[in-house]
């Protein structure tokens, strides 16, 4: 699914399905977890060190896509992944759904992915995610397409959104500190047809969010208004935000005397 979000020169990897199983309480560290990460969920319960595991794995396998050699995967800023030196990436995880995704840090200037099971969000915390122009928006979706939970996208494409900015080097981004704006592609914007609906949805788009506060200082150039890709299929929903670093125009040559004119 995520490499229906990401662009070209992203490496990605996800696993999907759930992470319990009989015995697997029991399950001695995994081959591909170094000992430096296992210790960081030495307190977590059983099912988190597994999601944990598996989460890790992916991240290792697209690393390894991105050629870059194997190594622990430990924790940075608010304990996001400390991403090895000219790499960015981000990582997601949420019941049946581990991913990560990696770029090159000379191509892109941050990468946010999220995956949310796809259900409404808990009472309570929807006024606490959706603000401004946003609520009509969502009300103008969710005539359009009823079976999406237009909030609980939202939100996801908000994680994005700070994980990407979160990477390079911003400040704590507020659930108010982004407004997003939607696009369904075409094929996804009618209403499904009745019978259709009592099967689990489908449906993809792009859509863009608007920083409403300033870069961090001294880390130069990031845009103020993000895209960002989306899709709900199987049950989950994902989002996902590639920032682009923007490339240098080729440096201005003279013409050799002769051919002045």
């Amino acid at each position: 699914m995520l490499g229906a979000l990401l662009p070209e020169r992203v490496h990605w990897a996800e696993e999907t399905g759930t992470v319990d199983g009989p015995g697997a309480d029991d399950e001695p560290r995994p081959p591909w977890l170094f000992a430096e990460e296992e210790a960081l969920m030495a307190r977590a319960t059983p099912g988190r060190r597994r999601e944990f595991a598996t989460a890790r794995l992916c991240a290792h396998r697209a690393l390894a896509g991105l050629g870059v050699a194997a190594a622990p995967l430990l924790r940075g800023r608010r304990g996001a992944p400390a991403w090895p030196a000219g790499t960015v990436g981000s990582i997601t995880h949420c019941a049946g759904y581990r991913g990560a995704a990696v770029a090159p840090a000379a191509r892109f200037l941050g990468l946010g992915i999220d995956a949310e099971p796809h259900a409404p969000l808990p009472s309570g915390v929807r006024e606490e995610v959706v603000f401004g122009p946003e609520e009509a928006r969502l009300r103008e979706l969710a005539a359009r397409r009823p079976d999406i939970a237009w909030d609980r996208l939202l939100f996801s494409a908000k994680e994005s959104v700070y994980k990407a900015w979160s990477g390079y080097g911003g400040a704590w981004l507020g659930f108010e500190d982004a407004e997003v704006s939607w696009r369904l592609d075409a094929r996804d914007s009618p209403q499904p047809p009745a019978r259709a609906r009592t099967e689990l949805p489908r449906a993809s788009g792009r859509f863009q969010a608007r920083l409403l506060v300033p870069a961090p200082p001294g880390t130069g150039p990031f845009p103020r208004v993000l895209p960002g890709r989306w899709l709900v299929r199987e049950g989950l929903l994902l989002t996902a935000v590639a920032v682009p670093r923007p490339v240098p125009p080729p440096p201005h040559r003279t013409a050799p005397k002769e051919y002045r004119r």
